[in-house]
């Protein structure tokens, strides 16, 4: 075989590593999608924001008047475990991993926009890092209020390991290994890995780098990692739990098929009209005229010290609610009496406006507790909105809405009863105050849809 002259292969490994491809097989079945030296395998879309290569690093710099820019990808990636290592240099540069990201070029007027699941790098105060965000579409996902324990896992101006897996429909993080964030959700099935310098207000805050280094993926043989810890699992994919939530005890309280579990208040069965199980919903109807209403729904069984999480779609104008430490006990003519996870549209019905300072209004504790809430974490009427109450044995609720905590209290404390003596409770002796009770969903003649209803004992 003749061979080849020694400058002639010497200039042919040089045009391969020119135009070859940025991934690089490694051992274990990884690949690394940066080969340290050169952006090949990867493009620029959106903003204007610079990447530069420094010390193998990919760096990131913020550049003022210019939207979110991000580097991704020209490959898409179905499942994978990625790696990298993340340092942010000031806490002006909130950043992120996109996964499955995806890219609309009609966008903005044609400007395009990138968009899609987006892992959190979040420097700031608030330090949501690892959280998941979907970028220019539902918003938060994940925010770190289902897990402030993680919250001091990103390290500023340090680098950051970050794991992230997208597995089938599970969408699980990892920040110098702190378990963070674990998402079920089924919208895009691939996608490009991207990296975003975010876009800046503050023109002084032009010239902040972000870096990115040791970016590698694995897309066969894969095997996922549980989680270890009682993270919540945030899912969009309706009546299913993980195997991890039914590890940690976590139950359906309505399985998307039957009225298992549930029963009028009024009666011993399900109400035969009113409400109906259909598309994997439990619903209640709109008061029809002439019709009588069905009541309310309660729980089969009751509950101390738990943990409720529950989607609700209202329709316009609806009102509804969901109640806790019911007992029935009060004799009571109307929808039975228990601590209210008010179910509203605060912009048209007329409730909203009655009660103290909104106390009234969406995730509130019905006319004892207003819950405030930033628009941006509100989904519009006729989406799915998630609420959640969790009733520790000490006695401390939470009220979430959209993984966001909007309030705490303490029932039996001094301050809670001097809440219940301003109240329409003020003549209810020992008012929500019972060890255990039913969970209810009120009709209040409109009609208002729920699904993943789902509960752990705690």
């Amino acid at each position: 075989m003749r061979k080849l002259p020694l400058m002639l292969v010497s200039l042919l490994m040089l045009w391969i590593g020119s135009c070859g491809p940025a991934t690089v097989e490694t051992k274990e079945g990884w690949t690394n999608l940066f080969d340290g030296e050169t952006l090949n395998g990867w493009k620029q879309l959106d903003g204007e924001a610079q990447f530069t290569i420094e010390d193998g690093a990919i760096v990131g710099t913020a550049v003022a008047n210019t939207p979110n820019t991000f580097l991704v990808t020209e490959k898409e990636f179905k499942d994978f475990i990625l790696e990298l290592e993340i340092k942010v240099e000031h806490e002006s540069s909130n950043s992120g991993v996109m996964v499955r990201g995806q890219y609309d070029p009609a966008a903005r007027d044609g400007k395009g926009r990138v968009f899609g699941y987006q892992v959190e790098t979040d420097p700031k105060e608030r330090a949501w890092s690892g959280g998941v965000y979907d970028e220019a579409r539902r918003g938060w996902l994940y925010p770190l209020t289902l897990n402030p324990d993680a919250r001091s896992a990103f390290k500023l101006g340090e680098y950051n390991t970050y794991r992230i897996e997208f597995i089938g429909n599970e969408l699980k993080t990892w920040v110098n290994g702190q378990e963070v964030a674990y998402v079920v959700d089924d919208m895009d099935a691939t996608g490009f890995i991207g990296l975003q310098v975010h876009s800046i207000r503050d023109s002084t805050d032009a010239g902040r780098r972000t870096l990115f280094k040791n970016i590698r993926i694995k897309t066969e043989d894969l095997k996922a990692t549980p989680m270890e810890s009682d993270i919540y699992v945030v899912s969009t994919i309706p009546n299913i739990l993980t195997a991890h939530e039914k590890d940690r005890g976590w139950k359906l309280l309505f399985d998307g098929n039957s009225n298992k579990g549930w029963r009028g208040t009024k009666q011993e069965g399900f109400p035969e009209a009113g409400w109906s199980v259909r598309d994997g919903m439990l619903i209640i109807e709109a008061a029809q005229e002439g019709t009588p209403r069905p009541g309310d729904l309660i729980t089969e069984d009751r509950y101390s010290a738990f943990d409720l999480s529950f989607d609700f779609r209202l329709t316009e104008g609806a009102n509804s609610g969901v109640k806790y430490f019911v007992t029935l006990s009060d004799g009571n003519v109307g929808s039975a009496l228990g601590l209210e996870y008010q179910v509203l549209d605060d912009e048209r019905h007329p409730d909203a406006k009655q009660g103290i300072d909104g106390n009234r209004t969406l995730a509130s504790l019905y006319d004892l507790i207003t819950a405030p809430k930033e628009p941006r974490f509100v989904q519009p009427i006729g989406e799915w909105n998630k609420g959640r109450v969790i009733a520790y044995p000490n006695n401390k609720v939470e009220h979430y809405l959209n993984g966001v905590k909007v309030l705490e209290y303490e029932r039996g404390s001094e301050a809670y009863r001097k809440l219940v003596a301003g109240s329409k409770y003020k003549n209810l002796e020992n008012f929500g105050e019972a060890e255990e009770g039913y969970i209810l969903l009120q009709d209040h003649s409109d009609e208002v849809h729920y699904r993943n209803i789902k509960i752990r004992k705690l």
